[in-house]
């Protein structure tokens, strides 16, 4: 058996689909969850400023008159969903839609079986654990909340998305995530599927390890020079070892 990668790293960012989770369950599972509510949802929370500000995004991107209407923004909201488009009011909407229904019992996360014990096992060993996705921060929390092992939130420390970091693809959102966290980004590892987003991280300075998960939607794409592996198995990850203070001279025990 290949030994594992060996990483040192402070803190650990996962991405979601495709690395920590399969992209069909999001994709189908959470997608069809959300598509029917969506109208319901415009209407019924048009006082929220996050649903109106959404709303407002919609309307300005896809080009559609001030006084749409929220047939015609679901309309634009279905056609993202149908081509995976990582839009920013989408992934608002969803979020708030998705939070509910996992408080409600009627949704629940997934995340392949290697990715829970390697995480709890790197939490005890005292690496930091943080989430930069595109979904929404709002469905993120509750996405580690209702795990299938139960509530993974005292393991997370920060969670990130589109709004509170940036794009994913930009190498500027790296750095703001550095910044968040008060780290040099050569202190960061960034775990992702996605070959853009290895170009952006590993530009930004950080380590980064590339997922190629068979089935998943990147399997077997070309990620330059970051290493690849198929599992968290294949990779261990430690946290950095304090400096000893020096000694003072004269001192006693």
């Amino acid at each position: 058996m290949t030994s594992p990668l060996q990483l040192t790293a402070s803190t650990l960012v996962v991405d979601l689909e495709g690395t920590t989770s399969a992209a069909g369950f999001i994709l189908g599972d959470l997608y069809d969850y959300a598509r029917p509510r969506l109208g319901a949802w415009l209407d019924d929370h048009a006082d929220d400023p996050d649903v109106a500000t959404a709303r407002a995004q919609v309307i300005a991107e896809a080009g559609l008159p001030a006084d749409a209407s929220t047939d015609d923004v679901v309309a634009v909201l279905h056609g993202w969903m149908a081509s995976d488009v990582k839009a920013t009011p989408l992934k608002t909407l969803q979020g708030q839609i998705w939070a509910l229904g996992f408080e409600r019992g009627e949704i629940s996360s997934h995340f392949f079986d290697d990715v829970i014990p390697k995480l709890r096992a790197w939490h005890m060993a005292g690496v930091g654990l943080a989430v930069f996705s595109s979904g929404s921060v709002t469905s993120q929390v509750p996405w580690f909340r209702h795990s299938p092992d139960g509530d993974l939130t005292p393991l997370i420390t920060d969670y990130f998305d589109t709004v509170s970091a940036g794009p994913k693809k930009v190498a500027t959102s790296y750095d703001a995530i550095a910044t968040a966290l008060g780290l040099e980004a050569s202190a960061l590892v960034f775990f992702t599927d996605n070959p853009e987003e290895v170009t952006a991280a590993q530009t930004a300075g950080w380590q980064v390890v590339a997922f190629s998960r068979e089935g998943e939607p990147f399997f077997g794409d070309d990620f330059g020079t970051a290493p690849v592996v198929g599992s968290f198995d294949e990779v261990d990850v430690v946290a950095p070892v304090p400096p000893v203070a020096p000694a003072v001279a004269g001192a006693t025990a």
